[in-house]
């Protein structure tokens, strides 16, 4: 009995210290672990990542013309960094309610004041400190005949980062089975009138992220740029000029004869299909390095500036309709890597896009496989309302009403050139 009795205190010792091993492991393992990322994979070789953290985009795998693949978006190794690192960087996520500026952090609607938390100098960005890029969305992986696809859902409550009404939103990412197409639908109810602009945050390189930046502990970042890929921006023929804070000024101007102008191609491309799916593209005229030193601005200079798509210059205002410039995607800009070969047409309904040419990318981030991000180690195409449009009459509403329904489609179509 004296040996029994010995050999079962000696079992639940064991057993004690092997579940207090396991609760310290839990207790030391981050819950970010535990959330749900989703994976898409087309007949083609392309690789899209998807979490519910953020709903953001991690990875983005292309082939190149030798058929070599490359992630080609910034990001983080752990999603616990997406919610920790500092300065945050928006990497691949969902931003809103309202993405970009909002002067002064505050914006009257109905006759009521709101006041917001200012992140961004004394103004609010990306919707604030705790905005769609900081929460945690419901998601489920569908598939079809043709396409794979995540579903996400987030219910934004009323008040959330002072933000009038119930918000309900969402995302649907779908990668198309045999075309290198990831198409991102937007979809957005309120219950009381509110500002609503929601924007995709990915930061591409074409190259491949890797390009960007230098290995950990090998510098500050001084690998391929973006500088040297070539943009067009189509029919954007007018731009909204900023102040040093980076809020537009309410002006609608021309791109005419400026660094802002990236309207014009040089050479077509048989294998670029365009905005249509088919036909003869033109390749950029313009690489984004060439007059970027010319972009007036502080420090650290570059271009952070929006732009009026599809030719709607001063009048974009009459002619967008529920915050959108389009029922359909239209062509809105195209990027092209010249080493790779690599080529991106950008499709949306938006009636703006912000060309980030990541200004503030300074070699202290250090993203996926310990690569350390210089400046313009990747650039933002953020289709997108108009920056503080709440506030500023002149620029197209982006007050959605209970009766109506934000619809924002972006679509990214790759190819080789």
């Amino acid at each position: 009995m004296r040996v029994l009795a010995g050999v079962l205190l000696g079992s639940s010792v064991a057993l004690a210290a092997l579940t207090l091993l396991r609760l310290r492991a839990r207790r030391e393992q981050s819950w970010h672990s535990s959330l749900p990322v989703f994976k898409l994979k087309n007949a083609n070789g392309m690789e899209v990542h998807v979490s519910v953290f953020g709903a953001a985009i991690l990875k983005i795998m292309v082939p190149d013309k030798k058929g070599s693949r490359a992630d080609v978006v910034l990001g983080y190794n752990t999603v616990e960094e997406y919610e920790t690192a500092t300065p945050c960087t928006y990497f691949g996520v969902i931003v809103g309610r309202v993405a970009n500026r909002i002067a002064n952090a505050r914006f009257t609607l109905n006759g009521v004041e709101y006041p917001l938390l200012a992140n961004d100098g004394t103004n609010t960005l990306h919707g604030g400190l705790k905005g769609l890029h900081k929460r945690v969305w419901e998601g489920r992986l569908v598939r079809g005949e043709d396409f794979e696809a995540v579903q996400l859902h987030y219910t934004s409550p009323e008040g959330e980062e002072g933000f009038s009404g119930t918000l309900h939103v969402s995302v649907t990412y779908r990668l198309d089975l045999y075309d290198n197409r990831l198409t991102t639908s937007i979809v957005a109810t309120t219950d009381e009138a509110t500002p609503v602009n929601i924007a995709q945050h990915s930061y591409f390189n074409l190259g491949g992220h890797t390009t960007g930046g230098s290995s950990s502990g090998s510098g500050s970042g001084g690998g391929m740029s973006i500088l040297g890929h070539r943009l067009r921006l189509h029919g954007a023929d007018h731009f909204t000029p900023v102040s040093p804070a980076l809020v537009p000024s309410g002006e609608v101007a021309p791109v005419a004869g400026t660094p802002f102008d990236f309207t014009a191609a040089a050479a077509a491309a048989p294998e670029a299909a365009g905005a249509e799916g088919g036909g003869v593209a033109l390749l950029p005229a313009h690489t984004i390095g060439s007059r970027i030193e010319q972009v007036p601005g502080a420090a650290p200079g570059g271009y952070d500036h929006n732009y009026v798509l599809f030719g709607m210059g001063p009048q974009a205002r009459v002619l967008t309709k529920n915050g959108m410039a389009s029922e359909k995607p239209k062509l809105a800009a195209t990027l092209v890597d010249p080493v790779s070969g690599r080529a991106m047409d950008l499709l949306t309904t938006a009636p703006g896009v912000q060309f980030y040419s990541g200004n503030f990318l300074d070699g202290s981030v250090t993203g996926k496989y310990g690569v350390k991000y210089g400046k313009h180690a990747g650039l933002c195409l953020e289709t997108q309302g108009f920056p503080n449009a709440v506030n500023e009459p002149n620029f197209p509403t982006v007050v959605l009403q209970p009766q109506d329904t934000y619809h924002h489609d972006i679509v990214y179509r790759f190819y080789n050139v």
